[in-house]
C-alpha cells in the first residue's frame, strides 16, 4: 500500500498514512486534540487512533503528555509505529504507545488487551460517523474506519469511563445528528457535558460537534457558542480555528 508522509502543526510533526485507500485525518482531529488542556503531566488514551493523528497531536502540544493510541485495525496500527519512527517525530516518540485492542471489549478481554482501569486523565476519540443508510465507500479499509454499528457510542464511552480516572475528562468530535446518542450514552457516567458546534461557513449549518464530558460530574450540560471554521467563501480558517488546528492553543472547557 502507497502511503503519504504528512506534517502537521505547521510541521511540529508527521503522520505516516495511507495513500488512496483507508481512512486520512485532517482538520477533525486536531480539533480533537485541542480539547486536551493540561498545564503539567497528563496521561491521554486516543481510542480509534487510527495512524495517530490527534493523539500525536497532544504530545507534540503538552511536552509533559504521555499517549495511548489505541486502534483495532493492524494496518492503521502499524502507521501509528512508522509515525513514531519519523525523525522528526523522535522528540514525542518515547511518549507514545501503540496498542492493538478493540475499544469495544469488556472485563478481562479488555484488560488483558492492555486497557487498563482508571489510569487515564483525559480520553479522546474520534468514532465511526458514517450510519447505515449512507452511500458507501468501495475502500474496505475506509468503511472499516466510519462504519457506525448499533450503540457504537454506548460501548467507546462505556470503554472510555473504565480507563479513565475519577474526575477525568472524555473529549470527542461527532456529526450533529449524533448528539442524543452521545448524551444517552454518557448518561450517569459522566456529567457537566459542554458541546460546540461547528459550522464550516457563517450562515451554513454544523457539520461536526465537539463534546466535552467529566467523568462523575452531575453538573449540567452546556450549549457553548458554535465555532465557524471557514472565513468568508474560500478556504482559510477563522483565527481561533486556525490556532485550534496548528496547536497553538487548546480549546479548554469553561468549568470543570
Amino acid at each position: 500500500m502507497s502511503y503519504t508522509v504528512d506534517a502537521f502543526h505547521r510541521g511540529r510533526f508527521h503522520v505516516v498514512q495511507p495513500k488512496g485507500e483507508g481512512h486520512r485525518s485532517g482538520v477533525d482531529a486536531m480539533l480533537l486534540a485541542s480539547l486536551v488542556a493540561a498545564d503539567g503531566p497528563v496521561s491521554v488514551a486516543d481510542l480509534g487512533a487510527g495512524a495517530g493523528a490527534a493523539g500525536l497531536a497532544v504530545a507534540a502540544r503538552l511536552p509533559l503528555a504521555k499517549v495511548l493510541l489505541v486502534e483495532k485495525s493492524q494496518l492503521m496500527a502499524d502507521y501509528a509505529r512508522r509515525s513514531l519512527a519519523l525523525e522528526e517525530n523522535r522528540f514525542l516518540a518515547h511518549r507514545v504507545e501503540v496498542v492493538e485492542a478493540d475499544v469495544t471489549l469488556t472485563g478481562k478481554a479488555r484488560l488483558a488487551a492492555g486497557l487498563q482501569d482508571e489510569v487515564h486523565d483525559h480520553v479522546i476519540m474520534n468514532p465511526p460517523f458514517n450510519h447505515s443508510g449512507d452511500r458507501r465507500t468501495p475502500d474496505a479499509l475506509k468503511a472499516q474506519a466510519h462504519a457506525m454499528t448499533e450503540e457504537l457510542f454506548e460501548t467507546w464511552i462505556r470503554t472510555a469511563g473504565a480507563i479513565m480516572k475519577p474526575g477525568g475528562q472524555l473529549s470527542l468530535i461527532a456529526r450533529p445528528q449524533s448528539v442524543a446518542e452521545i448524551i444517552a450514552a454518557c448518561g450517569r457516567r459522566f456529567g457537566g457535558l459542554e458541546i460546540t458546534a461547528l459550522h464550516p461557513r457563517p450562515g451554513e449549518d454544523a457539520t461536526r460537534v465537539l463534546v466535552t464530558a467529566i467523568k462523575g460530574s452531575r453538573a449540567r450540560l452546556a450549549l457553548r457558542a458554535p465555532l465557524v471554521v471557514h472565513e468568508g467563501p474560500g478556504h482559510s480558517f477563522a483565527s481561533l480555528v486556525d490556532d485550534l488546528n496548528n496547536g497553538r492553543v487548546a480549546y479548554a472547557r469553561t468549568r470543570r
